[in-house]
């Protein structure tokens, strides 16, 4: 197995953690610290009303201290965060059309470095933004934080953490993959059966940490609270032409939100099954090759070099096998179930919020456009049935 970890770090995908950052640093060298102080006190500095002022007196600081990789994903990570903070504020409309030089320009150039655009991302805010209580302890709820927060109390933690052990959960299928290649290179039947199986196993169990967002995630703060500040600068109607980012461009930049359609994660199962997102529609397919620009270039890389490998779909219909047939299609399915859990997700913390606030003066109404989006710009319902049919679409045999 060793030299399969060797490609796959290549990547920069760890063994334990897969996409998630390993051990993420909590500081910066001390000069950073005016970034790290409103960071840590987002939450407090937004409801005393002094976010905004607090963030203009940062000096500007120079990023050449940052010299390893996780300074410069913490370095990003707070100014993310600060970024998002500046331009939403009490989240009540009234919102900055320009990021001031002192945040724009060290984020842009730390953002440049990492190849990723200049706002928060789900690489930012859920692959980087994690901490362990106890170091030797497990990777579990009770036992993790997160490094930053946002107004709406303890549903930050919950939304990015349930997130981050999802992702965990399923990334323990990609220490499968090179296994799987090397059965279809050997013409190994039984042996690319069993890592379809387990596979399939991982995502079911992925699925089981998915379902304890209900207990950690409030609907009602998520929706009116936490998503503000997880919105883009990209198809908004209070931002039109995007962000200025002032001392680097001289024109506004769109960006879109965080999303869960910039997890490397699940993009990398429909290449792997070959589950075609373009036969759902050039939009759904366009919007998640748009999203992979918001991943670090060395996972955007990893999907690639899977998308350049021999087709196991095409394998297992080459063999007639039912055993074989089987095994993919369980894969498939867990796939489909995961869609479909995410669906009744969305329709909890963003649909029926949505239409509750719509109907408050006594009349149901429908949500407006702005309200169903989700916070990479789309709408996420017709968005999430069109992934989840193509993946549906995919199984070998019906029912």
């Amino acid at each position: 197995m060793e030299p399969c970890w060797q490609i796959l770090k290549e990547f920069h995908i760890d063994e334990d953690v897969g996409f998630a950052l390993p051990n993420p640093l909590e500081e910066l060298p001390s000069d950073y610290d005016p970034w790290m102080v409103i960071a840590r006190n987002i939450p407090e500095l937004i409801k005393t009303r002094q976010l905004r002022a607090e963030v203009e007196k940062v000096p500007l600081l120079g990023i050449d201290q940052l010299k390893e990789h996780r300074q410069q994903r913490l370095g990003r990570l707070a100014l993310g965060y600060i970024t998002m903070a500046y331009v939403w504020d009490q989240g009540d409309g009234d919102i900055r059309k320009v990021l001031p030089r002192n945040i724009a320009v060290p984020y842009c150039q730390l953002s440049e470095k990492l190849g990723l655009p200049p706002i928060l991302v789900y690489a930012d805010c859920v692959l980087a933004n994690w901490k362990k209580k106890d170091p030797s302890g497990p990777m579990t709820y009770e036992n993790m934080d997160i490094l930053f927060h946002f107004p709406g109390g303890e549903c930050s933690k919950g939304f990015f953490l349930i997130s981050l052990l999802v992702e965990l959960a399923a990334a323990s299928a990609i220490k499968i993959i090179p296994v799987l290649f090397s059965a279809v290179q050997q013409q190994k039947q039984d042996s690319l059966q069993k890592a379809l199986e387990d596979i399939s196993g991982c995502l079911k169990k992925a699925l089981k940490v998915f379902e304890q967002i209900h207990e950690h995630v409030d609907p009602k703060l998520f929706f009116n609270v936490l998503r503000i500040y997880l919105s883009g600068w990209n198809d908004n109607s209070q931002l039109p032409e995007g962000l200025l980012y002032e001392g680097v461009w001289d024109t506004p930049r769109k960006c879109a939100g965080g999303s869960a359609a910039q997890s490397s994660i699940f993009q990398c199962f429909d290449v792997l099954l070959s589950i075609r997102q373009s036969d759902g529609g050039e939009s759904a397919a366009a919007f998640l090759q748009e999203m992979r620009t918001y991943m670090p270039p060395a996972h955007r890389g990893f999907l690639g070099s899977l998308e350049a490998a021999p087709s196991i779909r095409e394998f297992v219909l080459s063999k007639k096998d039912a055993g074989l047939r089987e095994a993919y299609d369980k894969c498939v399915k867990a796939l489909v179930d995961l869609r479909n859990y995410h669906l009744q997700i969305v329709t909890k913390y963003i649909v029926i919020p949505a239409r509750q606030k719509s109907g408050k003066n006594g009349k149901a109404e429908e949500p407006s456009e702005l309200e169903n989006q989700g916070t990479g710009g789309t709408d996420v319902m017709n968005f999430l049935k069109t992934v989840r049919g193509t993946t549906e679409k995919s199984l070998l045999k019906e029912g």
